[in-house]
């Protein structure tokens, strides 16, 4: 068994981080998740808060009863560390819409979420906040047998492209590195950033290929550090791996679940 890194300790946090402010603030939730609040609207990406089936590291920084409001949660695909659907049923009185790709969107609506969804290339609002859908190549049922009775197709899975009035969030989700999308966009004021090395997801290569792709751009370190599972890639990564291949390794942001990221335009 391999040493595992582990996320700096919890920042609890409460109704403060729901309150009106005049800019927009991310907070790693732990696992995929982040909350998003940008001058008072406030968005959970791939939340997961209680229920998850395998044994954690961390705490996580509020519980499902401390959400005071939620003006809409998005989930990037169907597995349980992104779509939790015992966090989605618990933040749905205080949830106003549910968002998703349209396969999601039915398992959504099947719990009796108010859920939509979304094409891949399409956009939708948030309040003041636009949502532009990205693709992702993610469908790694397919080659398990046994893992699902659902087939997935490529547009079962997608990442967000969000757009604030403070500048722009990209939330790729899981997926295998797509060149001609993921090494193409502009840049992103920041980058919520996975770079597990499993090749389900970008892989540590392409992962870092991603990130010298928009070198300015902040990373907020993600899907590490949280499960316990030092021999399974897709929960393994390791922060250490990325300074010496990372250009402008300054940007990269190792928060503790829960502490607050101030988003700001980039000026290069």
């Amino acid at each position: 068994m391999r040493r595992q890194a582990r996320a700096p300790s919890t920042e609890v946090f409460g109704a403060e981080a729901f309150a009106a402010d005049d800019g927009t603030v991310l907070r790693w939730l732990g696992m995929a998740g982040f909350l998003i609040n940008s001058r008072g609207t406030t968005m959970m990406i791939d939340p997961v808060l209680t229920g998850f089936d395998m044994p954690l590291l961390i705490q996580f920084p509020i519980a499902i009863e401390g959400v005071r409001r939620l003006d809409a949660v998005l989930a990037t695909h169907a597995d349980n560390d992104h779509y939790s659907i015992p966090t989605c049923r618990g933040l749905a009185p205080v949830t106003g819409e549910y968002h998703s790709t349209k396969y999601v969107a039915s398992l959504m609506r099947g719990e009796g979420l108010a859920a939509h969804g979304h094409d891949i290339g399409e956009d939708f609002d948030v309040g003041p906040i636009r949502v532009h859908v990205t693709p992702a190549d993610h469908a790694w049922q397919n080659e398990i047998p046994g893992a699902s009775d659902h087939f997935f197709v490529p547009e079962d899975a997608c990442g967000f492209w969000i757009e604030t009035p403070d500048g722009t969030i990209w939330a790729p989700g899981d997926s295998r590195l797509i060149a001609d999308h993921h090494l193409e966009m502009r840049a992103p004021d920041a980058l919520l950033f996975d770079f597990s090395d499993s090749e389900w997801h970008f892989g540590l290569d392409g992962a870092i290929a991603v990130a010298n792709a928009y070198p300015h751009t902040p990373l907020l370190l993600h899907h590490w550090g949280c499960v316990d599972a030092p021999d399974f890639t897709p929960f393994n990564g390791d922060p250490d791996s990325l300074r010496d291949r990372v250009a402008n390794p300054e940007r990269i942001h190792v928060l503790a679940p829960g502490e607050p990221f101030r988003l700001e335009r980039l000026t290069t």
